[in-house]
């Protein structure tokens, strides 16, 4: 099966182009603090508003009280957008029906309609018939089996945006990475990592555990994790401590600031980042690779513990090896730092990417293939 790509030859003139983009940015005091998604979907919103299509945005907040028009607001920094405050309604239909060759209208949040989450084939077609064809440009829900991502595709002309081909393209080169491997793996819930590390260890030299994933395995090797964050059961990741691949943080960062040994660590303390002796072990680890994937961040990042996440994106910026990056915390550090252009590749996608890895394909993916 091969990807169906958007035609650069399309003739668009006057057709309606139904986009599935990811606008679920985060948003703080009423504005968008990281627009890394936004920035990466413009080439393909650019194309269409040049070959004179209508634009039609589908896209969502994580919660179906909130309202897409932020984002909108900010995706008009750098291309006109209307907004409209209905998903699949009158209002959207003639607002649709008014369009200008050109333009782009971002309807509301599909997750105000039950159908999407679902599925629903019916709801699936209240939005076909606002395209003529349809473009998905959201890489980073398209492990969402929703009625946007894998539904709406079969009932019309389908293609994969630039930036989605250009996302499947790169991590299918870490599906066979040049060796030597290393894999950065952290997040909090091992039950999603420990699939991507039992799909990598035949692959990779060395697989370095941070985040809250790291405190699971310490809890499961009887250290002291204090309050820090774990999962209640840890019994599945004993056979990956004697894997002499795997490789646990020796310090740490407590939120006092102190810096520990990992197993000297107290009853009411909480972990919070590597030490840094770790990211000195991680830059040798660096040094001697190929191949670096990284996938979350180092410490609790949300909470403002992010130093040893971009000390790691520093070195990495400076390596000569191949990079690719992943996670959506890990990707608003590296535009905070200003080092897009320092990396192979920076996924826009956390879950998206972690499913492709395992999975080598998507349900995104399938639904554009032919």
């Amino acid at each position: 099966m091969r990807l169906s790509t958007l035609p650069k030859n399309l003739k668009l003139k006057g057709k309606r182009g139904l986009i599935r983009l990811d606008l679920n940015e985060p948003i703080e005091k009423g504005m968008v603090v990281n627009d890394f998604r936004i920035r990466r979907a413009l080439p393909t919103l650019q194309f269409l508003v040049k070959n004179g299509a209508r634009v039609v945005v589908l896209s969502h907040r994580e919660k179906p009280e909130d309202t897409l028009k932020v984002a909108v607001l900010h995706l008009n920094k750098f291309i006109k957008a209307g907004f409209v405050p209905d998903v699949c309604g009158s209002v959207a239909e003639e607002s649709i029906k008014r369009m200008a060759d050109g333009s782009i209208l971002v309807l509301e949040n599909l997750r105000r309609e039950k159908g999407e989450e679902k599925n629903e084939l019916s709801f699936a077609k209240k939005l076909a018939r606002f395209g003529d064809i349809y473009i998905n440009e959201a890489f980073s829900v398209s492990h969402r089996k929703h009625a946007s991502i894998v539904s709406v595709p079969k009932l019309l002309p389908s293609f994969a945006g630039f930036l989605f081909a250009e996302e499947v393209s790169n991590l299918s080169r870490a599906i066979k990475p040049k060796q030597p491997l290393l894999m950065v793996v952290s997040g909090a819930k091992s039950e999603t990592k420990l699939p991507l590390i039992k799909k990598y260890l035949p692959k990779a030299s060395n697989i370095f555990v941070g985040g809250a994933l790291a405190n699971s395995f310490f809890k499961e090797e009887g250290y002291e994790i204090g309050k820090s964050l774990a999962d209640k059961n840890t019994k599945a990741l004993s056979p990956l401590l004697k894997n002499k691949k795997v490789f646990l943080p020796v310090d740490v960062v407590v939120r006092s600031g102190e810096v520990k040994w990992a197993d000297e660590v107290l009853k009411n303390e909480y972990i919070v980042d590597n030490g840094p002796e770790s990211l000195f072990i991680l830059e040798n680890m660096i040094d001697k690779s190929k191949t670096v994937i990284v996938n979350g961040p180092l410490g609790v990042y949300q909470d403002g513990f992010g130093a040893g996440t971009e000390k790691l994106l520093k070195i990495l910026a400076k390596a000569k090896c191949e990079t690719i990056i992943g996670g959506g915390d890990t990707s608003a550090l590296v535009s905070k730092l200003k080092l897009e252009k320092k990396f192979s590749f920076v996924s826009t996608g956390g879950g998206a990417m972690l499913d492709f890895l395992i999975n080598e394909t998507l349900p995104g993916i399938k639904a554009l293939t032919r």
